[in-house]
């Protein structure tokens, strides 16, 4: 059966193309072309990394072994990987149950130990947009596998596969399938996995973390932003095992609960996670991390999460660590941290604290690859259509305090004491000027990173507010608490050198507004498009999308059933409902 153009729209991105049909049969959002370009130039990152891991492993067994073993390729192990259990990462030095690892025994010569190229998962695929441009647009890529649970969908991308030419066809493919049982059945198969799915990543964790080869690389979405951010905490417990907190840094926050959920699910498997790059943007989390096999690094995993105590009347927040590590010998053991890190009430405003977590709290980035990835897009700034937009949050993160969980709101702690705010410039000059360190947050341009603490954050405000009075308030308020007392530390406000960036110093953008209005989120596949989806797509999308409709029913003899759309609204929303729960029982 041949394909009717005029029933589609050809969509282009980067180097791919695709057919969209003009009705909202398989799902497509333009929003998140900033997501597909960070993701390929991860992935261009990746390859590259791995290929230097990979001559790394071969120059330390040659070096090691003092000369060039010859043997058969056929007797080297299916699954074994250039970085099998982390050992090129430098994480930790790895043996196995049996015993440790006979890998340094043995040298193969490089000339036969060639890499192979990566083999990339996408489990949620859709249109297929995004397995193409890997294909066409990332050097080096091998075999990517694009697979989907829609029959519609599996037909739109086989058909976009074609209408790509014979490159596509021969590195795509297409699988009608659950993607968590593909990936179950085929463990530690797939160099990378990308998985961006519509809302929550959380069912397809479990699987995920067994597919990606030891060294591998994990690519991670979740659009459920407000159930990351603290509006039904439950909910978020239920899905991730973290209990979210209402910060001015929940959205960083939400990162670190989906970091510390891979973790959880990696280390059943006696698998760990190394974070490359987290980022926040428009309306989702992105993480990429690694995934390394190995059950004594694995034991660390308390190290790297916490605990978030938030003060409910003033933005004082502390951390606990889950657990500690102890000399025995000459080796480490671990054990629950000790705590409580705060008393019963702030020390500062007297209030009692919420407690969420437990949450990633190690780096969330590796600077190395972040400056990689960044000078890596400036090189090839015509290949990414949203460059603008990755390559301002690339160098936003690039600034970043990169072991500094979490920050605060400079307004927010204004907004507290009521008073008027000091100069972005002026507030770090005086945590500089304190001897501390500082930075800002690709998460909120209002956001500020910094290793002091609250005592020191308050001080500076009382200075400020000595020299900018404020109205009498109620004595029982949190700022007439903090203000009550006198600062323990004078703070300087002399402007440093180091309280701009380079990149606010250069005048880079770091920062950028939405290219369009009604940038988001869009419509799922199959739903019907009425009146209540404007504030997603626009008065003009949604009146042309049912004055379309109207048009097709009047060619079809149904003028009667669609005179009044508007009007069947309601019925139609009934209807969906009923559909939905009928598809869900």
């Amino acid at each position: 059966m041949e394909t009717d153009l005029n029933d589609y729209i050809v969509i282009k991105e980067g180097e791919a193309e695709i057919l969209m049909h003009k009705k909202n049969q398989v799902f497509f959002n333009n929003a998140q072309v900033n997501n597909r370009d960070m993701s390929i130039a991860v992935l261009r990152a990746f390859i590259a990394k791995r290929k230097q891991e990979h001559d790394a492993m071969l120059s330390k067994r040659a070096r090691s072994s003092g000369k060039v073993v010859e043997k058969d390729v056929s007797e080297t192990p299916k699954d074994a990987t250039p970085t099998e259990n982390g050992e090129e990462n430098g994480e930790h030095e790895v043996t196995s149950e049996d015993g440790p690892k006979e890998a340094a025994k043995t040298v193969y010569e490089p000339a036969r130990r060639e890499l192979k190229p990566p083999r990339v998962l996408e489990a949620l695929s859709a249109s297929g947009l995004r397995a193409l441009r890997y294909a066409r647009e990332v050097e080096g890529i091998g075999q990517v596998v694009a697979l989907d649970n829609d029959p519609a969908s599996v037909e739109a991308c086989q058909r976009n596969i074609k209408f790509n030419g014979l490159m596509s066809t021969s590195k795509v493919e297409s699988h009608l399938t659950d993607a968590r049982v593909h990936m179950l059945t085929h463990p530690k198969e797939f160099d990378v996995v990308d998985l961006d799915p519509y809302g929550a990543p959380s069912i397809f964790l479990d699987s995920a973390v067994q597919s990606v080869a030891d060294g591998g690389l994990l690519m991670c979405t979740a659009t459920d932003m407000a159930v990351l951010c603290g509006a039904n905490g439950e909910v978020c417990y239920s899905k991730y095992g973290s209990y979210p907190v209402k910060g001015k840094y929940c959205h960083e926050m939400a990162l670190r609960i989906l970091l510390a959920s891979i973790e959880s699910h990696a280390n059943r498997y006696k698998r760990y996670i190394v974070p490359v790059l987290s980022v926040q943007m428009d309306f989702y989390v992105r993480v990429f991390v690694r995934v390394y096999t190995s059950a004594s690094a694995m034991k660390s995993t308390p190290l790297k999460l916490s605990y978030v105590y938030q003060c409910i009347g003033c933005d004082s927040f502390h951390l606990q660590s889950v657990g500690r590590s102890l000399p025995k010998n000459k080796s480490v053991r671990y054990q629950a941290a000790i705590g409580p890190v705060v008393p019963q009430d702030c020390i500062h405003c007297g209030k009692k604290f919420y407690m969420g977590g437990p949450i990633w709290s190690a780096p969330i980035h590796d600077q190395e690859w972040v400056t990689s990835i960044l000078n890596s897009v400036k090189s090839m700034k015509d290949r990414y259509p949203a460059y603008d937009k990755i390559c301002s949050i690339l160098t936003t993160i690039s600034e970043e305090l990169p072991d500094v969980p979490l920050f605060f709101s400079l307004h927010s702690l204004s907004a507290t004491l009521k008073c008027t705010s000091p100069s972005a410039a002026l507030f770090r000059s005086a945590i500089i000027n304190a001897k501390y360190r500082v930075s800002g947050s690709h998460v909120c341009p209002l956001g500020i990173k910094t290793d002091a603490p609250m005592e020191i954050i308050w001080d500076i405000m009382r200075c400020w507010v000595k020299n900018h009075p404020v109205k009498a308030q109620a004595p029982e308020l949190p700022g007439s608490v903090i203000l009550s007392k006198e600062p323990s530390h004078q703070a300087d406000f002399s402007r440093h050198i180091g309280s701009l960036s380079k990149a606010q110093a250069k005048k880079v953008a770091r920062f950028l507004p939405n290219p369009e209005k009604h940038w988001g989120p869009k419509i799922r596949a199959g739903r019907l498009i009425t009146s209540k989806h404007v504030s997603l797509l626009g008065h003009e999308a949604v009146n042309g999308h049912i004055n379309g409709r109207k048009e097709a029913g009047a060619e079809e003899g149904e003028e009667e059933q669609l005179e009044d759309v508007t009007e069947d609204e309601p019925d139609l929303k009934r209807q969906k409902t009923t559909e939905d729960i009928a598809s869900t029982s």
